[in-house]
């Protein structure tokens, strides 16, 4: 089996090998033959060690495939279902599950990211999340392998399976942006463009897109931004958009201590942060009580959308059926597997929103 592998944490190029074996399914497993999988920034930080993950492994979480055989017990799908792989799965049993906030459930998550599925020359190679999609075929528990229909095209439940549920979901279930509001979002890559595209399905009046790369405001205008500004222009639209009282509610969508202070700077008093970044866990950001209790602000983590990913799905792909989330649109390349570190080039120059690999 094909499979691109970081062998070392801190290396930024992939090796693409072909003599990768992946376990059969065991006892409420399944093994999906992966068909797309989409190029996050959640990768390079798994690569770059910002993110935990043991080495070596097989990045990639943001998936969809085909089953092609299942594990003893497993009832709720099976083999020709077409599936989004859904790297952080509800157990449905949890306390958090039953308050229907499954994206906060790591029984099944921590229970499967210490178990590699792969292995190359009899030594054992882990999946990055658990998942490890950047590889021809793999093996997850049966909760991770979340049934579409099967005219949903891989490419669109790929997008799905991470950045855009983490986006929209920001939005629509974390911070609950009314209709009218003012919004800005610092960060325009996939998943900031996917917080774009929330914040218009919403409703909000003004979408302000922050970001240093030029190229990347045409795109954040295109999916719903009413401007786009770097970093150093945001205090002046926030004068320009809001009469300098700030935004209703401002997104961190890149991961850094500064610009959680930017977001707090340029939201109103009694609005919304809402911190969508994965960032590393000594990078501390402070704020000093008195201003903590005389802003009034909220600020808000949102992991992996806010809700029940699987419940979030469904929602998604209506409204890619109604033709108010722009995915395909969200693709700006389509490359093979052999082609992975050109994928990653693309991310780390800002210039690809989303990149698929047609495994």
């Amino acid at each position: 089996m094909r499979a691109a592998v970081l062998f070392e944490t801190g290396h930024e190029t992939l090796t693409v090998r072909d003599d990768l074996t992946v376990d059969d399914p065991g006892p409420g497993q399944v093994k999906i033959r992966i068909r797309a999988t989409g190029v996050c920034h959640s990768d390079l930080s798994a690569m770059t060690g910002v993110l935990p993950q043991p080495a070596p492994f097989v990045p990639g979480h943001e998936g969809a495939g085909e089953v092609v055989a299942v594990g003893e017990g497993v009832s709720r799908v099976a083999v020709g279902d077409h599936v989004v792989v859904c790297w952080n799965p509800p157990c449905g049993e949890c306390g958090d599950c039953r308050r229907g906030e499954g994206n906060l459930c790591v029984h099944i998550f921590f229970g499967m990211t210490f178990q590699p599925h792969f292995k190359l020359d009899g030594n054992a190679v882990y999946g990055f999340a658990g998942s490890g999609t950047f590889a021809e075929e793999m093996v997850v528990p049966w909760q991770c392998a979340v049934k579409i229909p099967d005219d949903v095209p891989f490419e669109v439940g790929a997008l799905i399976g991470c950045g855009v549920t983490t986006g929209v979901g920001a939005v629509l279930n974390t911070a609950r942006v009314e209709p009218g509001s003012s919004v800005a979002v610092i960060g325009a890559g996939g998943v900031g463009i996917a917080v774009i595209q929330g914040a218009r399905i919403a409703g909000a009046a003004e979408i302000v897109a922050v970001d240093p790369v030029q190229a990347k405001h045409e795109a954040a205008l295109r999916f719903g931004a009413t401007r786009a500004v770097r970093p150093e222009d945001a205090d002046a639209a926030k004068a320009e958009v809001t009469g300098g009282a700030g935004f209703d509610y401002v997104f961190e969508v890149v991961g850094r201590s500064a610009l959680v202070r930017q977001a707090y700077a340029l939201t109103r008093r009694g609005g919304t942060v809402t911190v969508v970044g994965a960032g590393k866990n000594d990078d501390h950001v402070t704020f000093d009580m008195f201003q903590l209790f005389f802003d009034n602000k909220k600020i808000l983590g949102s992991y992996y959308g806010g809700t029940d990913p699987r419940r979030e799905y469904d929602r998604l792909i209506a409204l890619w059926r109604a033709g108010r989330l722009d995915l395909e649109g969200m693709i700006t390349a389509r490359l093979k597997l052999d082609d992975i570190n050109q994928a990653l080039d693309l991310l780390r120059s800002g210039a690809a929103i989303r990149t698929i690999i047609e495994v």
